[in-house]
């Protein structure tokens, strides 16, 4: 597969996820967030809750287990610290979630899959 169809194929991952985020409440406030640092596709919000998502679309579910790692999520974590202050209001919580997504399946949301120190 190209970069440009694997791009295409995130963007769409990226929609969907929004959309799924939306249908359950959140609030979309920001999509496809990039810094030297790292990057954030998604920053939503629900009540008093900042997250800051990162998508992993994959042709089947069975490659969705390996998609994401300790790296990609410390780089979603450097780059939701950087911008945080944009988004996160006194007394708000932030979280680093993760959200999978497969053809045929329902998006599966990860909540606090980062933790600092981890």
């Amino acid at each position: 597969m190209s970069r440009a169809e694997a791009e295409k194929r995130g963007r769409k991952g990226e929609t969907l996820a929004a959309w799924w985020l939306r249908l359950t409440g959140w609030r979309i406030l920001a999509q496809r967030v990039k810094l030297p640092v790292g990057e954030v596709d998604l920053v939503a919000r629900r009540g008093r809750t900042v997250a800051f998502v990162e998508v992993k679309w994959r042709r089947d579910g069975a490659a969705l287990a390996g998609s994401i790692d300790a790296y990609r999520l410390r780089r979603v974590a450097r780059a939701a610290e950087a911008i945080a202050p944009k988004f996160v209001r006194a007394g708000d919580s932030m979280q680093i979630d993760v959200i999978l997504i497969a053809p045929g399946r329902w998006p599966h949301r990860i909540a606090n899959a980062w933790q600092p120190g981890a």
